[in-house]
């Protein structure tokens, strides 16, 4: 399997520096690795370095791409012979929380799905939550403002504030219900070709249920503790455009050397 990683914009024979730490550790662990230019990309250019050798696997390590941008860069992999370790549907299920909400709910908070400029107020009339948790399909809002809503008049304000931060509100709007959540327990794990791990001690009992639920070779889970001290599950992430956040890059590696 080889890593495939953005370069520096300046100079193709380096990493960007956002992956340069990741990048040479992968290759002083014996991990092949090249580098593509993403501008290059976007411009209807794809030379990885060093180039792929027939029929092998790849696995992608770079910026979040939207699954029409993923689509893109697999088709790009497979024109130079190789195959994406991760197919767009496989992609999708974990980028898009309502591919895989059904699957895990009893595990996460209640949500319901809408489109932008919906009623959101008819949306929820039915719910009785304390206040409500306010993302698009991939991201939540980041700035200073947060992401609750404490009315129902607040939603759109989130709304319109991921569309002018973010550019756009992909996908849809997630609403959902506001849960009480310890501060700084969240932890983020990675389940690679099934089995679970964790960046330090052992796996807790809610990754090693989400594990077998999704069909995917590679993603991350991101669980919360609530104030009774229950974990809960917050999000799913294709794993190849999911950060390490805490992971030394030594640690994370080991997850693809068995």
């Amino acid at each position: 399997m080889r890593f495939l990683y953005p370069c520096d914009p300046f100079n193709k024979k380096e990493p960007d520096e956002t992956y340069a730490e990741e990048f040479l550790a992968a290759q002083a662990a014996g991990i092949a690795c090249s580098l593509y230019s993403a501008e290059d990309f976007e411009s209807g250019e794809f030379k990885p370095r060093p180039v792929f050798a027939d029929q092998e696997e790849v696995l992608y390590r770079g910026w979040m791409l939207s699954p029409s941008g993923y689509e893109k860069l697999l088709g790009a992999i497979e024109c130079k012979g190789a195959r994406a370790v991760t197919s767009v549907t496989q992609y999708r299920l974990c980028h898009y929380l309502p591919k895989w909400y059904s699957l895990c709910k009893d595990l996460t908070p209640e949500t319901i799905f809408v489109e932008k400029g919906a009623d959101y107020a008819a949306a929820v009339a039915d719910r009785h939550w304390p206040a409500f948790f306010v993302k698009d399909y991939v991201k939540s809002l980041t700035t200073n403002r947060g992401s609750v809503a404490n009315s129902v008049g607040e939603i759109a304000e989130i709304v319109s504030l991921i569309e002018k931060y973010r550019g756009q509100v992909e996908g849809g709007v997630c609403i959902r219900q506001f849960e009480d959540l310890a501060p700084d327990t969240e932890e983020r794990y990675f389940v690679f070709r099934g089995k679970p791990y964790a960046r330090n001690g052992a796996v807790p009992e809610i990754v090693q249920t989400v594990a077998p639920r999704i069909s995917s070779p590679f993603f991350s889970v991101d669980v919360v503790l609530s104030t009774d001290g229950t974990p809960r599950l917050i999000e799913l992430g294709d794993g190849q455009v999911s950060d390490r956040k805490q992971w030394p890059a030594n640690r994370f590696l080991e997850i693809f050397r068995g």
